[in-house]
């Protein structure tokens, strides 16, 4: 524990649905939810009027549709997500050399390491201009938790939230502890939290109270440990600067499930491929593929094979996922496909089965009349006509939420798709609310297009943060004392 509340979190507000709320301005204000939209669906993020209705993130979107039937339901964009996350990290570089990410929208920051503040005063001030040069440079708002531990900080940012900053003063954590639910610290999930409270520990004071020994005897002795030590406020973790990603991912969950053994190699062939670009623009390679498959009962197996070097060749990863769904029995249907790429490395290695294969490729297609081997969209094509519909090859062109460009209209987003129709509003960040047009989906002069900066002039802050104050004067706020716009 720390004598000064320099240990920062920053939450990003409802991250998805805030971007596409600032990315859309008929959406302002109004209830959004992020997320699949099939049957199988998932939410992502639900804006806080979504949340408002009962919608919340993991929510089947079925269940959100019922709730909140008049909200916008959005597919997620995470080329926007990543770019402004980018923007959100490289000022919190600025803060500190330690800084932790935890997610695209989530990090802890070592405010005394960067030697921007060293008390109380000079930490909120730090959180404060923080919190405005985030919103000065993405157009989003982020909450913001100052404490002396890791556990205390990520506790006051949900405190703060939405869009605020509350700190807690040292000394302080086991009074603003005692009251709260169980659930709060980490590692306490559904069912810890279930078998405390029938123990009869539903608060932190509870934990406290009943000692470590208790605890130990309740749920083992390294988590009893660890939660006695919590609920005293004890938490000595640093922020760690590197947390390297051990591996890289991509899955699809199907809203009918899959029977045609023909169709599903040729999605884990599709999801190999998008693994593999994933792979890429991280600039790592990896030697063991990994496929996952759930099955119709819910059953998942998983399949893994390691190369003999790291690679980043998509020839080399799609016929190892290839060669492992041959040991997978699909009889049944398949609901879930997912392919991964572990043991990551910075480098790649030639490799000879890789060199073979591309050989057996261009042997091959020597030998056969020319095809194509994908539709525009990636997806392969395989021998045998798609099975898809109409509306589901509508929906999967242009995705609602997503950009798109006219040659006449301009820039402008998908509100939805079907009956052979695609329907667009075209407006752009910070502009008026616009205008909506319907055209056919194969009209020539209608085509996807990126996503544009949320703010098209940001404020620059290359020089930041030297003008910070780093002073011990000014007033000293009390614990949990919150700051908001």
């Amino acid at each position: 524990m720390r004598p000064a509340p320099t240990i920062l979190h920053l939450d990003m507000d409802a991250f998805y649905a805030s971007a596409e709320q600032a990315a859309k301005p008929s959406l302002r204000g109004k209830a959004v939810v992020v997320g699949g939209l099939g049957p199988r669906g998932v939410v992502a993020t639900a804006s806080y009027e979504a949340r408002v209705l009962g919608v919340h993130s993991a929510m089947p979107t079925a269940q959100a549709r019922r709730l909140a039937p008049n909200a916008a339901y959005l597919v997620p964009r995470f080329s926007l997500y990543r770019s402004v996350s980018e923007q959100v990290m490289e000022l919190l570089g600025r803060l500190s050399p330690l800084v932790e990410p935890l997610s695209l929208d989530e990090a802890f920051v070592d405010l005394e390491a960067g030697g921007v503040a060293d008390d109380t005063a000079s930490a909120r001030r730090t959180g404060e201009r923080l919190r405005t040069a985030i919103r000065e440079v993405t157009g989003l708002s982020g909450s913001v938790g100052l404490a002396g531990s890791k556990m205390l900080a990520k506790i006051a940012s949900e405190q703060a939230k939405p869009d605020g900053l509350v700190l807690i003063e040292p000394g302080t954590e086991r009074e603003l502890l005692a009251p709260l639910s169980v659930r709060t610290l980490p590692g306490v999930g559904p069912a810890t939290g279930d078998h405390l409270r029938r123990a009869g520990m539903t608060t932190v004071h509870d934990l406290a109270e009943a000692g470590e020994a208790e605890l130990v005897r309740l749920v083992g002795k390294a988590h009893g440990h660890g939660l006695y030590r919590m609920a005293l406020g004890l938490d000595d973790r640093p922020v760690v600067a590197e947390r390297d990603a051990k591996s890289v991912s991509v899955e699809d969950t199907f809203d009918v499930d899959l029977h045609d053994r023909v169709r599903v190699r040729a999605e884990v062939e599709r999801l190999a491929v998008r693994c593999v670009e994933r792979l890429r623009s991280a600039d790592r390679s990896g030697r063991t593929v990994v496929l996952k498959v759930r099955r119709y009962d819910f059953s998942t197996l998983t399949r893994s094979e390691t190369l003999r070097g790291p690679t980043d060749d998509p020839t080399v990863v799609r016929e190892a996922a290839a060669r492992l769904l041959e040991a997978v029995d699909t009889t049944g249907g398949v609901r879930l496909l997912g392919v991964g790429v572990t043991g990551l490395a910075d480098f790649t290695q030639e490799d000879l089965f890789a060199q073979a294969a591309d050989a057996r490729e261009l042997a091959a297609r020597a030998e056969t009349p020319e095809k194509p081997v994908a539709d525009e969209s990636g997806r392969p094509v395989d021998e045998e006509p798609a099975r898809d519909s109409a509306e589901q090859l509508a929906a999967r062109r242009w995705p609602a939420g997503h950009d798109v460009r006219h040659t006449v209209h301009g820039h402008g987003w998908v509100q939805g798709s079907g009956v052979g129709r695609v329907t667009v509003r075209f407006e752009e960040p910070g502009g008026p609310v616009g205008r909506v047009v319907t055209f056919r989906i194969d009209d020539p002069e209608l085509s996807p297009a990126d996503p544009l900066p949320l703010v098209r002039d940001p404020v620059d802050y290359s020089s930041w943060p030297a003008s910070l104050p780093k002073s011990r004067s000014g007033p000293v706020s009390a614990a949990g004392g919150e700051s908001r716009p």
